[in-house]
């Protein structure tokens, strides 16, 4: 009989699934919902939520579109993995039902009662302790439903991510991981535990928090009723959950220090590991328990988010160059321009606060603008420049904080297509870029066969990961790549 393992990716865009033959590596059939993006609630300006219910619906299509596709069987499915958007906050009365939408990663509401629980805790215990400030993460999104909604707040039986949610819902258990409650700034490292400082100050009693389970270990089974909605077998486990940028690093196999996942579509992201407890004094990146930490092995993901990264690329496509114009010709335009742009430097801030740049927002902006020399093409390379020489900035906080930047690992797709990025990427920071054929929900579906046993390890299970490209730093072009950036730099610097 064939093996296989699903994963889902529960998204803030669409829910995918995808359905791994075990044995090979190989998915057969991966299928996401809805197909136009998924609907975000904003009823006030800075506010983003969605209904938990809606997440389930389509993960039920996306199960049954990939089962019909690949013609397989639900006793066939050996394990589920789940990957899910960070930080949300789900909140279910004793029966499992959501008792209000769910607070997503990019609702801003939570803000100042992160920032006031930095000041009462204390700066140095949140750094030294959390490795983080509480910031707009998952417990201070809990303290504005406790503030504003006491009586949603009063019949809370447990609080959850959106992928302890899912798991919730697949197997009627309650439960969470450490690099869950890590990532929501519950967790204490130095301790250990539950931060009895956290929960204190906010007012929140333990009882709220779900069981922890291991990343990789039997998190429940399907029950009787939820397989016969999916098409399943009962008994079915989940074996693993992740949020989606260390599900995406391990997609890529990045398990140890030094190695970096990272992906740049509307925003960035540039994901590392880190072997020791450290954090960032200024909070311009954020760190986690990746998905392999462990008492006994520490493994961290320091996370490095750039709003404005593809946003950027797109704007300059619908708003100043052709109608109609593909990526591919965008990125070809831009390679008749030179190394720097003969001056011209691009500022990609023009998303919202960054937070490598300790949250300020000095939106887009351009430097050095010739109007005797500069060109649409001269735009699209400065573009894409600064982009990476951003994602190096960053890189220099992480490495300010011990970590040594010599791969980076990413799939191929979205800003990785160009040959300009990656090329610019690789010259600019030094590391070998390899480009790989996978995404989160094959990753989820890995991981499930890690957690189930069915992998011995994590050598095994990615052995069959499929690389596509490998991008070394041109010795040629490494001094005018750096002089455009130092450029660059100074700009930012003020």
């Amino acid at each position: 009989m064939k093996r296989y393992l699903i994963g889902y990716d529960i998204g803030s865009s669409s829910v995918k699934a995808s359905l791994v033959e075990a044995a090979s590596g190989r998915c057969v059939a991966s299928a996401f919902y809805p197909k136009t993006e998924a609907p975000i609630l904003a009823v006030q300006p800075g506010w983003a939520e969605q209904e938990p219910e809606s997440w389930w619906q389509y993960l039920k299509l996306a199960t049954a579109d990939v089962m019909h596709t690949a013609e397989a069987k639900g006793e066939e499915v050996a394990a589920i993995g789940i990957s899910y958007q960070m930080h949300g906050l789900v909140c279910v009365d004793k029966q499992g039902q959501a008792l209000r939408p769910s607070i997503i990663w990019c609702d801003s509401r939570a803000v100042p009662y992160g920032e006031r629980a930095f000041e009462a805790i204390g700066k140095e215990h949140c750094l030294s302790h959390l490795l983080n400030s509480p910031g707009n993460f998952t417990a201070s999104k809990l303290a504005w439903v406790k503030e504003h909604e006491p009586q949603t707040y009063a019949q809370i039986d447990k609080v959850m991510l959106p992928g302890d949610y899912i798991a919730m819902r697949l197997t009627g258990e309650a439960c969470t991981t450490l690099s869950g409650l890590s990532e929501g700034i519950f967790w204490d490292f130095n301790k250990g535990c539950l931060s009895e400082e956290v929960m204190s100050h906010y007012g929140f009693d333990a009882s709220l928090i779900p069981t922890i389970r291991p990343t990789f270990a039997p998190q429940g089974e399907l029950t009787a009723a939820v397989a016969a909605e999916l098409g399943l077998a009962a008994g079915t486990p989940v074996t693993y959950r992740a949020g989606d940028q260390p599900n995406n690093a391990l997609s890529l196999n990045v398990f140890n220090p030094g190695e970096i996942a990272s992906t740049a579509g509307t925003s960035g992201v540039v994901y590392g590991v880190l072997g020791s407890v450290n954090y960032d004094a200024k909070s311009r990146v954020n760190t986690f328990a990746h998905v392999n930490h462990s008492a006994e092995q520490t493994r961290l993901g320091v996370l490095l988010c750039i709003n404005g990264t593809g946003i950027l690329n797109s704007w300059l496509r619908r708003n100043v160059l052709t109608e109609g114009i593909s990526y591919d010709a965008m990125n070809e335009l831009a390679a008749t321009a030179p190394i720097g742009a003969d001056g011209l430097s691009i500022q990609p801030f023009g998303n919202g606060a960054e937070r490598v740049l300790e949250n300020r927002a000095p939106g887009c902006s351009m430097h050095g603008l010739n109007f005797n020399c500069h060109t649409r093409a001269h735009l699209v390379r400065a573009a894409q420049e600064g982009i990476t020489f951003a994602f190096k900035y960053g890189i220099e906080v992480m490495e300010q904080m011990g970590m040594e930047v010599t791969k980076i690992h990413a799939g191929l797709a979205n800003m990785y297509l160009s040959p300009i990025f990656r090329q610019t990427l690789a010259n600019v920071t030094g590391a070998t870029i390899n480009l790989y054929d996978t995404d989160g929900s094959i990753g989820a579906a890995r991981g499930a066969g890690i957690g189930a046993g069915i992998y011995k390890d994590t050598t095994e299970a990615f052995a069959t990961l499929h690389k596509l490209a490998t991008i070394e730093p041109n010795a040629d072009e490494v001094t005018a790549t750096m002089e455009a950036y130092e450029r660059w730099k100074r700009v930012v610097n003020g």
